[in-house]
């Protein structure tokens, strides 16, 4: 039976981002296996899609071409009878794979420089990008100019079992049966999109203050724990979970969660995926371009004179279109949320 292989993004969100393709790879061909090539960091979002056969761990470094190494492993790609793939990444090194491995029908993006390593090529409008799911879900149709709206599209869709969701709160030493708000205060991208410290820790004390027997858990990776300490060291009884957490066990926490409070993030979108309830803060980035899908989803967005900008650090300087969105604007949509728990 011939299979589909899809090449992952390098980052979280943009991942989740992408499920809504394969919900329409699986509409097309609904007996052919979908397998996902990730790097390590981003297969645990892919595991918990259910159109995913097998999510194969990238062997490479980021960032090297490592060209030895992508020929060996495109020999082992090809015994398992691909027909179709899907090249997320808009570099080189990644539609190098399909095109090693033979792979017949290769689909992406233009890139840089993938003339002949692609042969079903894609192109976006830099003038006017697509948003996010509608840029990776438009590669399940021929080439066109206009593609479908969200609105228009499969959300993007998770799936953790609640045994899983268990078997994570109790590892981490957390209750199932008391209230669960996930705060996810970093950002890889850079500060520009970190909402302040300060601000997530008084919300903390406002939720804590309303609902005395809330946990509220700071998610993160390594590089968000002095942030995330911060926030603790501001409103103590909230739990530090940075870089303890694996992805995995994020989702799952995640999956539970009564609420969760992001910065555009990886975070954010596997939130959204979960169809949890969500208040997303929006700086230098645009809600419009890649936002939350859940049923109930607030996005605050000051959309000042100087944003969207897109910058990894405010480029004036004063941050405010972070700063002046306030823990009582965030506390707001959050009441009724947490009143009905």
């Amino acid at each position: 039976m011939p299979r589909i292989l899809v090449i992952s993004p390098n980052w979280i969100g943009d991942a989740v981002m992408a499920q809504p393709l394969l919900q329409l790879l699986r509409q097309r061909h609904p007996d052919h296996p979908i397998d996902v090539l990730a790097p390590g960091w981003v297969a645990p979002a892919w595991r918990a899609m259910r159109e995913v056969d097998t999510v194969l761990e990238a062997p490479f470094r980021h960032g090297a071409l490592q060209l030895r190494e992508r020929r060996e492993f495109a020999a082992r790609l090809k015994q398992r009878g691909y027909a179709e793939a899907y090249v997320l990444p808009n570099t080189l090194k990644f539609a190098l794979i399909p095109w090693l491995a033979g792979i017949p029908r290769r689909v992406g993006y233009r890139g840089e420089m993938r003339y002949g390593l692609l042969n079903v090529i894609h192109r976006d409008n830099r003038a006017a990008p697509r948003p996010m799911v509608s840029f990776y879900a438009a590669l399940a149709a021929p080439p066109a100019r206009e593609v479908p709206a969200p609105s228009a599209l499969p959300r993007p869709s998770l799936n953790v079992p609640e045994v899983q969701q268990e078997a994570a709160l109790s590892r981490i030493g957390l209750r199932m049966e008391l209230p669960l708000v996930v705060f996810a205060p970093g950002a890889e991208f850079g500060s520009a999109k970190r909402w302040p410290t300060s601000h997530f820790a008084d919300l903390a004390k406002i939720i804590l203050r309303a609902h005395p027997q809330a946990q509220i858990a700071l998610l993160g990776s390594g590089k968000d724990k002095p942030v995330c300490d911060e926030i603790v060291a501001a409103a103590p009884g909230v739990h530090n979970l940075a870089g303890v957490t694996s992805l995995g066990d994020a989702i799952a926490l995640i999956a539970k969660a009564n609420a969760v409070v992001s910065n555009d993030s990886g975070l954010l979108h596997i939130a959204s995926a979960l169809n949890r309830p969500i208040v997303a803060i929006y700086g230098p980035t645009d809600p419009k371009h890649a936002p939350p899908f859940s049923d109930v989803a607030t996005s605050l967005w000051l959309g000042l004179e100087c944003s969207p900008c897109k910058q990894r650090e405010c480029p004036l300087g004063h941050h405010r279109c972070m700063k002046e969105i306030s823990a009582e604007m965030a506390w707001e949509p959050l009441q009724p949320v947490l009143a009905s728990h």
